[in-house]
């Protein structure tokens, strides 16, 4: 995960698997499959992959999957969750611990068909060396998929929760304390799309993420299995329509990098 993210890793990894984590967790997938499809295999790097739930999503589809975290401890449980796979699945991840920024040390230039980095630009007060790295190791027609907290709906959380010192101050800038306990960083929609445009990697489409369970509590439990599954529709509905994606919790931003060539 990113650099500010230890402080809070207990917590995450006791929210995994509640209606929030699932949410969003399900409708990134649902999401991302629309950009990466199965055939042929792709090479993806997951920086940050933590867990590794989106990371063992692709492994099961058949693509070749790295993935990158600092954490030994969120590693550990993603070699769990790996040792109950079948073998041909274990066989196409490997995992490496590290800093997310260190990814371009790590891999060769141009060397992942697809790079994912979610959930993770909020905990760098900078994300300009992130997204660096990231521009460096995709390669020409790559896909970047991009999970960040939405600075144009910072208010909204606390404001419907009815905390309005907090919905106030978020309205004057990006920074919030997260569910976890840890002080981050929201990115704008806009401000993000002018980043990547000048790192060659211009957003092909956008997604609006948890717009309607946002405000669960941290440890709401899932509901029964045809709820779940209205629920999910509902917000993979709102996630690709206006307005609603406008004000969603997180921005899922899909881009492309382009060649760097001369003329292209």
């Amino acid at each position: 995960m990113g650099a500010g993210f230890e402080a809070g890793e207990r917590q995450w990894r006791a929210g995994l698997g509640t209606l929030r984590q699932v949410v969003r967790q399900e409708v990134v997938a649902r999401q991302l499959a629309g950009s990466l499809t199965d055939s042929p295999p792709r090479r993806v790097l997951d920086i940050g992959c933590g867990q590794g739930t989106q990371a063992l999503l692709l492994a099961r589809r058949g693509h070749l999957v790295t993935g990158l975290d600092s954490s030994a401890e969120l590693l550990g449980d993603f070699c769990a969750a790996l040792a109950a796979e079948p073998a041909d699945v274990g066989g196409r991840v490997r995992l490496i611990q590290g800093e997310a920024v260190a990814a371009a040390g790590l891999f060769e230039p141009a060397s992942f068909d697809a790079v994912l980095c979610q959930g993770v630009l909020m905990y760098f007060p900078d994300p300009g060396p992130l997204l660096d790295a990231i521009a460096q190791v995709v390669a020409p027609g790559g896909i970047v998929s991009l999970l960040v907290r939405n600075g144009d709906a910072l208010a909204m959380r606390p404001g419907l929760l009815g905390d309005w010192d907090a919905a106030g101050t978020a309205f004057d800038g990006a920074a919030y304390r997260n569910r976890i306990g840890v002080d981050a960083r929201a990115d704008r929609l806009e401000d993000l799309t002018a980043a990547l445009d000048r790192r060659r990697m211009p957003v092909a489409r956008w997604y609006g993420v948890r717009v309607f369970t946002d405000t669960a509590a941290s440890d709401a439990p899932l509901p029964d299995d045809a709820t779940l599954d209205v629920i999910l529709r509902c917000e993979e509905r709102a996630g690709r329509t206006d307005p609603y994606r406008h004000v969603a919790a997180l921005l899922h931003l899909i881009a492309v990098r382009e060649d760097d060539a001369p003329g292209s």
